[in-house]
């Protein structure tokens, strides 16, 4: 499997992924960690992928999904953005509502 067909696989068979930088339990950059936190208040059901363990992963993923920047969080196999976005959506409380529409959580 390329590196394209995993991060489809990884998109299509989870209902919420987040591309980060580290862990939840260990975000090594202010950006996620800032999203790990909010999918958190959210009660989210997630898998993450901590880019700084494949490489081939976080170049492919850039191209793949046209953002240049890490977190990237992914809704229903659909690109929701990066922190920023994921901040707003969540003090208009949207983000609740996207989240329990793909695994029941909120």
């Amino acid at each position: 499997m390329n590196v394209i067909e995993r991060i489809k696989d990884q998109i299509e068979n989870n209902p919420v992924v987040l591309y980060m930088k580290g862990s939840p339990d260990f975000p090594q950059c202010g950006f996620s960690g800032q999203t790990v936190q909010i999918l958190d208040a959210c009660q989210a059901k997630y898998i993450h992928v901590n880019i700084f363990e494949d490489p081939e992963l976080r170049e492919a993923l850039k191209a793949y999904s046209n953002w240049p920047t890490y977190p990237q969080l992914y809704i229903g196999g659909e690109l929701i953005g990066g922190c920023d976005i994921v901040i707003d959506l969540y003090k208009k409380g949207e983000l609740p509502k996207m989240l329990a529409a793909v695994n029941g959580t909120v």
